[in-house]
């Protein structure tokens, strides 16, 4: 999704096996509200993550819906996963899909590319939407790569019961599965649904990871939280989810891929590849959607 950088903080101090709680932000992204988790200021990635939106949940009256109009990425790759509704991904490479709950639409910016998000053309009811888009910084030498689209259906990701926590594996290795989703550097994503009293360790052989609870209520380390926080674990430490309530919960992590700058939709590890991708939006070179002739101008600042 098109964004505006984010550098206030939100967050605080945790203990034990927790490093540092974080509390979304209201991001208002042109008629539709998002809660952004990441980047904060004190904690910019997690892994390769260097974005995480919370879209919804949200009921759209008939005729309404979202209008993400056409915006450029370059040096990142789009994880978009739903838990309901649908949204229709067009882009500059001619990709026409549409998103649907328990799906992964991966979109590889690399050099660059521009799309856009928008509800069905299917408007004469109400709808909902409410799913996470994140964002992964592609590692070095791999930031100027071919841009690239791959759709996954929902029936591709593994899914199994572990201890009756039913876990689905977007990205990388956990637990002894492996996710078909390309990835580009050690990377972890996983949707958890826990049911009250159940617990799960995180897998700890990725350097960093992070539990954002979507519903329901968790114990880590002895400590409460309620839904809508982030809770990034301290590197190595062993930490044990307990569902106090049924409960719904995504984890994000992996190995760190060097600093990263990031301005509007832009991720690079220079800042002069940020100034040329701004002069390309600008003049046209990085192109336009085909059948969407609207478009997100470069924002003044």
């Amino acid at each position: 999704m098109s964004v505006q950088p984010c550098h206030e903080p939100n967050c605080s101090s945790g203990s034990g096996a927790v490093d540092l709680v974080i509390e979304p932000r209201q991001r208002d992204l042109g008629g539709f509200t998002v809660q952004r988790v990441l980047p904060v200021a004190r904690r910019r990635m997690v892994g390769p993550f260097i974005f995480f939106d919370v879209m919804g949940p949200a009921a759209f009256p008939p005729g309404r819906g979202i209008d993400v109009r056409p915006h450029p990425h370059i040096g990142l790759a789009t994880i978009t996963y739903l838990f309901a509704g649908e949204i229709m991904h067009r882009d500059s490479l001619g990709f026409v899909q549409p998103i649907q709950a328990g799906a992964v639409n991966l979109m590889v910016a690399g050099r660059g590319i521009v799309h856009s998000e928008r509800s069905g053309p299917d408007r004469a009811v109400e709808s909902r939407l409410h799913g996470i888009q994140s964002w992964c910084a592609l590692p070095d030498g791999s930031e100027e790569i071919a841009p690239e689209f791959i759709h996954y259906p929902a029936p591709a990701l593994p899914q199994f019961d572990r201890g009756g926590v039913i876990v689905r594996l977007i990205m990388g290795a956990a637990f002894g599965a492996v996710s078909p989703v390309k990835t580009y550097s050690p990377t972890l994503y996983l949707e958890l649904k826990m049911p009250a009293g159940t617990e799960i360790a995180l897998p700890n052989e990725y350097a960093e990871r992070a539990v954002y609870l979507v519903r329901g209520a968790l114990d880590i380390d002895g400590a409460a939280y309620a839904e809508g926080r982030m809770v990034v674990a301290r590197r190595g430490a062993g930490v044990v989810l307990g569902a106090k309530t049924d409960s719904r919960v995504m984890i994000i992590g992996g190995e760190p891929v060097g600093e990263r700058h990031i301005w509007w939709n832009f991720v690079s590890s220079s800042r002069e590849r940020i100034e040329q991708a701004k002069r390309d939006w600008r003049d046209g070179a990085l192109g336009r959607v085909p059948g969407d002739d609207e478009f997100i101008p470069l924002p003044e600042s």
